[in-house]
C-alpha cells in the first residue's frame, strides 16, 4: 500500500534537486538518500523516475491552483476574477498582481518547480512545451480572455490578444530576474508598480 506521507517526502526531495540540478543530472539513488529511503523503495510509490516528474507536474498545477483560490485575485477562475477587474482602481490592480507575484516567489515547491522547467525547456522538447504551456500560453489565454471581456464592456480599448502580451512579459521578466537574484526582489517589486501603472493608463486612454 502507498504510503502518502512518504510519497510527499520523495516529491520534495526530487523536485529540490531538480530544481538546482536538472533532471538528467539526479539519480533516483539520489532521491532515495535525500528521503533517507533506500533506491528500490522509490518504485513503492512512482514507477519510474519520468513518472515521479509527471506526479510532480500535476502536484504543482494543483498546489497553484488550490492557495491561490485563496487570494483576492485567484488568477485561475476567469468568471470570479473577471468581476473582481471591472471598475478595478489602478492601485487595487497593483495589490492583486503583488500577492500573485509574491506568492510566485516565496512558495518554495511553486518556485523550485518554476527553475525545474527554466532548467529543463531546453533539454527535452516535452518539458519545453510544458514550460511554453504553463508559464506563458496560460497566463497570456487567460489574461487575454479577461481582456476581451473587459473591452466588450467598454472599460477599456485595445486588442485583447495584445493587451495579454504586453502586460505578462514584464511580469515573467521580473520573477525571472528574482529567481536569479533574489535580493532584488524590492527593485523588481518598484518596477512592477511602474509596469502596472503604465499599462493601466494605455488601456484606459489608447484610441
Amino acid at each position: 500500500m502507498r504510503n502518502e506521507n512518504t510519497a510527499q517526502k520523495i516529491l520534495d526531495a526530487a523536485l529540490g534537486l531538480f530544481a538546482k540540478k536538472g533532471y538528467d543530472a539526479v539519480s533516483v539513488d539520489e532521491i532515495a538518500k535525500a528521503v533517507g529511503i533506500k533506491a528500490p523503495s522509490i518504485y513503492n510509490h512512482f514507477g519510474s523516475k519520468q513518472e515521479l516528474f509527471d506526479a510532480i507536474v500535476e502536484t504543482a498545477a494543483e498546489r497553484y491552483a488550490h492557495d491561490t483560490d485563496k487570494l483576492d485575485f485567484c488568477a485561475e477562475g476567469k468568471a470570479k476574477d473577471l468581476s473582481q477587474c471591472k471598475k478595478i482602481s489602478e492601485q487595487a490592480l497593483y495589490e492583486k498582481v503583488k500577492q500573485i507575484f509574491e506568492y510566485s516567489l516565496h512558495d518554495q515547491w511553486i518556485s523550485d518547480f518554476r527553475k525545474m522547467m527554466t532548467i529543463e525547456q531546453f533539454r527535452s522538447d516535452s518539458f519545453g512545451e510544458i514550460y511554453t504551456k504553463r508559464f506563458i500560453e496560460r497566463l497570456v489565454d487567460y489574461h487575454s480572455a479577461i481582456f476581451s471581456s473587459l473591452i466588450s464592456a467598454g472599460e477599456i480599448t485595445g486588442n485583447a490578444d495584445a493587451l495579454a502580451l504586453i502586460y505578462v512579459a514584464p511580469i515573467i521578466t521580473l520573477i525571472g530576474i528574482c529567481d536569479r537574484q533574489p535580493e532584488r526582489e524590492a527593485e523588481c517589486l518598484e518596477k512592477l508598480e511602474k509596469h502596472v501603472a503604465l499599462f493601466y493608463y494605455m488601456a484606459h486612454h489608447s484610441k
